[in-house]
């Protein structure tokens, strides 16, 4: 089965690492291009949390991901379309990416049943009963107007037995076949996503099944669930090989330096995660892969800028000492200020890899990359 790609889309490679297959590219949107490897702020709600959209912009961030359930719940499809779509709704003009939902299905395991036809969850918000089908979370994306809508799909636990994980990749399939014949919009691109768990021939059985379909890029869910960091290398290594090579490849719910250097070797191309603001909502910042906990008194007397190589604000504006005030003091703009900072880092840290890939040397300093190697403080 087969579905050609949307005219407004198109995907190339502009430099490979000869040694691995890290590539560099360019995803054309009708609200952009986005440069790859590129990591991609979580704006769950139709924001990044405790960020506004100018202060997004300063990060380098070019694509952003919005998230079909929660939005459909609050504040309503309807409301966003009468706006005249999510990019003006919330204020930003460059491309996004809105999630099917699929992770609610796992995330919210207690309040949902899962059954052929689709998906009946209890709202967290007020209890209330929420049915989702392939079809209509197509529809809610469609009045949403992402620019990349993600199919519907069932991401199982970790662990899980073969049986069960086959089971939900058989029905993440056939639910991808009812979002295709439900799709209505040219001008957005649906992703297919690659199941299976951490069992190799269930996620070779998933890719051959996204990848017949045709579409304009194929992602891989169903890690960063539980697994260990090594089943997660093994499940990126197994399945991108099988990915087109003109598609951009996207590695779902992935946001760690390390997992992100050895997923660009394989030839992943985008990364999302809720990470840097979670972090940054706790008090802490990421600096050269380690995590600081501002909070700590060590950092009371310190004047130094957080990360002398970061051109974020809070790191050309603020020392450290001023970081851990704010911290301690519960200030919302300490939150704020590590927020833009670490989003700012991993977008950095792809962007590096990125140049690394295009001067031949991305070898050398990526592949593979650790927290105490030289390469960790030079990017």
């Amino acid at each position: 089965m087969t579905s050609a790609s949307p005219a407004p889309f198109r995907f190339e490679v502009d430099r490979r690492c000869p040694s691995t297959r890290a590539r560099t590219g360019r995803f054309h949107t009708p609200h952009g291009v986005v440069e790859t490897p590129r990591f991609m702020p979580v704006g769950t709600a139709a924001t990044v949390k405790g960020v506004s959209t100018e202060q997004l912009a300063t990060t380098g961030a070019q694509m952003v991901l919005a998230n079909t359930f929660h939005l459909h719940l609050q504040p309503g499809e309807g409301i966003v379309a009468d706006a005249g779509g999510l990019h003006r709704f919330m204020g930003w003009s460059g491309p996004l990416l809105t999630d099917s939902g699929g992770f609610q299905v796992f995330s919210l395991a207690d309040l949902n049943a899962i059954h052929d036809d689709g998906v009946t969850f209890r709202s967290p918000r007020d209890g209330s009963v929420v049915e989702l089908s392939p079809e209509r979370v197509m529809a809610i994306q469609e009045a949403l107007g992402a620019d990349v809508v993600m199919a519907f799909d069932q991401c199982p636990p970790y662990p899980a037995g073969h049986g069960e994980v086959a089971e939900a990749c058989e029905r993440t399939h056939r639910w991808l076949a009812r979002c295709v014949a439900a799709r209505r919009r040219a001008d957005q691109a649906l992703f297919g996503i690659v199941q299976g768990g951490v069992h190799e021939d269930l996620r070779r059985r998933s890719a051959e099944a996204v990848v017949a379909f045709d579409l304009p890029g194929c992602a891989i869910g169903g890690v960063s669930v539980g697994e260990p960091a090594a089943a997660m290398h093994e499940v990126v290594r197994w399945v991108t090989p099988l990915l087109p090579d003109d598609r951009p490849r996207y590695l779902m719910g992935v946001g760690t330096l390390p997992e992100m250097a050895q997923a660009v070797a394989q030839g992943i191309d985008l990364f999302d995660c809720v990470l840097p603001t979670r972090l940054g909502r706790h008090g802490a910042a990421l600096v050269g892969g380690e995590r600081w906990n501002l909070k700590n008194a060590a950092f009371r007397h310190d004047h130094r800028s957080l990360d002398a190589s970061c051109p974020c604000g809070a790191c050309r504006h603020h020392s450290r000492a001023y970081l851990h005030h704010l911290i301690r003091s519960g200030e919302l703009l300490g939150l704020t200020l590590l927020s833009l900072h670490n989003l700012t880092q991993l977008i950095r840290f792809t962007r590096a890899m990125a140049q690394a890939i295009a001067d031949g040397c991305f070898s050398e300093r990526f592949a593979p990359w650790e927290p105490d190697s030289p390469a960790a403080h030079t990017w």
